[in-house]
């Protein structure tokens, strides 16, 4: 038969290795959710960085259209500046003619 003392002995280490799994076990579940939790908070903010990218890439593109306009109409005015000096050019002339 079996001693009392070695069956008390043989069932402790059971126990022990059953609990040392369980605690095992809830490690690799805790480490396991907070990996996802970490994926989950990085795709969170990738998902805003992008965001905020399209906010920035729609603001530059307004600005290089704003930009494309306002070149157009410097072109414009200086055509409108190149004519009024002929003009003005032109009208001295004749002043110089009316007073001579």
């Amino acid at each position: 038969m079996i001693e009392l003392g070695v069956l008390i002995s043989i069932v402790s280490i059971i126990i022990a290795a059953f609990a040392a799994l369980i605690g095992y076990q809830t490690y690799q579940f805790k480490r396991s959710n907070t990996a996802k939790s970490n994926t989950k908070n990085d795709a969170e903010q990738s998902a805003e960085v992008r965001a905020e990218l399209g906010y920035i890439r729609k603001g530059v593109d307004d600005i290089r259209i704003d930009l494309k306009a306002n070149e157009k109409n410097i072109a414009h005015l200086n055509e409108r500046v190149t004519r009024v000096e002929e003009s003005t050019k032109q009208a001295h002339k004749r002043i110089d003619t009316m007073e001579g």
